[in-house]
């Protein structure tokens, strides 16, 4: 076994390959480049070596830096993660030149499966089942149309060396394919430094179905069953689970035997993912296969009780596969939900900054429940613009699905992110959404539920008098606080006043406060507008981010944030503004004139931070709604930016290759 490894990556994946190695006794290097230098996996590990800029392209990416850092270190070996080198054959050729051992397949399997176009080529040959499409060099867009045409609209435009959704459009027609092939062509260059890119069959409707597979140096691959990984927007995974909802016995079977094949085939020696498109009728189709560790591995690790990442590591020393394939059981169930620094409510755009609070759940087994939270950043913490937006991968294990959806929905009701924009409302809604609970999945699930983007969900009235109530007891546990503080001029004597008003958006509910005092813990039964008692308790104290306890009996975790006056509460994906206040004052707050927004309509914001690619129009141009009016690019995705109306463009205020920070204008209409 290995004495020192050096994970040539960072963030959460860095930080989760540097648990498995500490455990086994196995010291670690963590490299970084600027922008990390106080990062959290510098600080985990044993060792760090400085390896270059901020940007990917001088620091991880450079392959002879990470050598160099391993001749420094005595390091025997190197684990990529996922993403930068971990899927280029020349960067596993350099390092077993060196006498370096990686941790990951051999070139040759790398080589077959890693590029997109030669594995479906390999799989072809191997009579595996793919989607139809063009594997050839594309030459131009002209090119990409007329391939587009014969294979039949939708199409699917994909960078060969790409991943994680990058470099990836769907055209449905030939001003699509266009714009797409260029967009791919651009982003595959940015992000992998291989501007191909190939064509196939958009499958409608279409499930993403992986599987895990597991192989060594003897010629042993075992499959670990499968993940779902349906709910995606843009091509990129935003939740998975472990096991699919979709399949059945014979079609797992299925699947894991022809991922076996392929992966023998290539003489597969570690962990690898296969990943299928499955049609509504259960047929499946070859996608590709990643050479690496899946960003959603802690769901299989969850059913299995498998560390794919200690695996890793025994394959690469050179030992055979302790696991037998009638040795695999699938437990439970298991939800992974993947926290993005992006606004939900702008089209999921990305967003960076200062983590100023970041206040993951507790981690461990509660009961029935496992809670998991691999993570990178820490309170504190920079979300930089040259990275993926992932600040964590929050999992939950049950002994059911819904069971683990409802721990995924209270974890994320305590999982607290401040100072940067996040996922977490729109995680949250999505826990309760009827289709997914149901498990009626494809990967269009987002754009078809969504298509005007996601809102802020609106409470319900089974929810309102749980809101209030909560808002109530918070209030009421806030004014107690103030009146004990030394130096009060006038703290209140006498009895708790029962009457009350919470106010939640335009609504006036009418609190009566019938049994119960002020204290922590807090019990007391309230009256909601008239109806029947229920009975509020938390031991929770003013000062604190989130609020957990009952209400009506029904658990609640909810986040809780001061604003003037009022209190903002989220819960279950909804964000409501509360405000508890005796009736007189009440009565004078709906006398109370609305603000109204800034008329934005004639100009056009930059959604986020970012780099202007291109502007695509003058001044004095009239453009009809849909076309582009500039394109910006954010942690290496471009965005299109289009018209909502027709208009007239009056003035220019941006030009290509300014960074514009979020809100700022890049033109204004006549």
């Amino acid at each position: 076994m290995f004495k020192k490894i050096l994970i040539a990556n960072r963030g959460e994946i860095a930080c989760r390959v540097i648990k498995t190695a500490r455990r086994m006794g196995i010291a670690t290097v963590a490299v970084y480049s600027d922008a990390d230098r106080d990062a959290v996996h510098v600080e985990m590990a044993d060792e760090a070596v400085h390896i270059g800029p901020a940007a990917a392209a001088q620091s991880y990416l450079v392959a002879d830096r990470i050598i160099a850092a391993c001749k420094a270190t005595g390091a025997e070996a190197v684990h990529p993660g996922y993403g930068f080198l971990s899927e280029r054959a020349s960067f596993c050729a350099a390092l077993e030149a060196e006498g370096i051992v990686f941790i990951g397949p051999k070139p040759k399997a790398i080589e077959a499966m890693g590029d997109k176009i030669e594995s479906k080529k390999f799989a072809n040959a191997a009579k595996v089942s793919t989607v139809p499409g063009y594997l050839g060099v594309i030459d131009d867009a002209d090119h990409a149309v007329a391939i587009a045409s014969e294979i039949g609209y939708p199409v699917m435009i994909k960078a060969s060396a790409g991943g994680g959704g990058k470099g990836m459009r769907i055209a449905w027609n030939e001003a699509e394919t266009r714009e797409g092939f260029q967009s791919s062509k651009n982003e595959a260059k940015s992000s992998f430094g291989d501007d191909r890119v190939f064509i196939e069959k958009f499958v409608v409707d279409p499930r993403h179905i992986e599987i895990q597979v597991l192989g060594d140096a003897h010629g042993n691959v075992v499959y670990l069953g499968e993940r779902e990984c349906s709910i995606q927007r843009r091509n990129q995974k935003v939740v998975e689970e472990a096991p699919s909802p979709f399949l059945d016995a014979a079609t797992r079977r299925a699947m894991g035997e022809q991922s076996v094949a392929l992966a023998k085939a290539v003489d597969y020696q570690s962990a690898g993912t296969v990943e299928f498109i499955v049609d509504k009728d259960r047929n499946f189709y070859f996608l590709e296969m990643n050479t690496r560790l899946q960003v959603e591995h802690p769901v299989t690790e969850l059913i299995t009780g498998i560390d794919l990442v200690e695996q890793m590591i025994r394959v690469a020393a050179g030992e055979r596969l302790a696991i037998r394939q009638e040795d695999v059981r699938l437990d439970g169930w298991a939800v992974e939900s993947r926290l993005y620094a992006e606004d939900p409510y702008r089209g999921f755009l990305p967003s960076i900054g200062r983590l100023t609070r970041y206040r993951p759940p507790a981690e461990g087994r509660f009961g029935a429940v496992v809670v998991r939270n691999d993570t990178g950043v820490t309170e504190g913490a920079e979300i930089s613009m040259y990275y993926d937006p992932m600040i964590a991968k929050l999992c939950t294990w049950a002994p059911t699905r819904i069971e683990a959806i409802d721990a995924m929905s209270d974890a994320l009701d305590s999982f607290v992110v401040d100072g940067i924009e996040h996922n977490i409302p729109f995680l949250a809604a999505l826990m309760q959404h009827p289709r997914w609970r149901e498990g009626r999945l494809s990967t269009a699930f987002i754009a078809e539920e969504y298509p005007d983007g996601f809102e802020p969900i609106v409470p319900s009235p089974d929810d309102k008098p749980v809101l209030a109530a909560l808002a109530l007891a918070v209030e009421l546990l806030r004014k107690d606080r103030l009146d004990r503080l030394p130096g009060r001029l006038a703290p209140h004597s006498g009895a708790l006043k029962p009457d009350w008003v919470v106010r939640i958006g335009e609504d006036y509910l009418a609190m009566k406060v019938t049994e119960g005092m002020i204290s922590i813990p807090l019990e007391m039964d309230v009256e909601v507008d008239g109806g029947a008692p229920i009975t509020v308790s938390s031991s929770w104290r003013p000062g604190e981010p989130v609020w957990k306890g009952t209400i009506g009996g029904r658990p609640v975790s909810a986040q809780l944030r001061p604003v003037p006056n009022a209190l903002r509460i989220a819960w279950k994906g909804m964000s409501v503004t509360a405000r508890a206040m005796l009736p007189g004052t009440a009565a004078l707050d709906r006398l109370m004139p609305v603000k109204l927004p800034p008329d934005t309509s004639r100009l056009l914001l930059c959604p986020m931070p970012g780099m202007v690619v291109s502007i695509a129009v003058a001044e004095g141009q009239e453009v009809k709604a849909g076309e582009t009016l500039a394109v910006v690019e954010a942690m290496k995705m471009e965005n299109v930016l289009r018209a909502e109306r027709d208009l007239t463009v009056a003035r220019i205020n941006a030009k290509p290759g300014e960074s514009l920070a979020v809100d700022a204008v890049i033109m204004e209409f006549a």
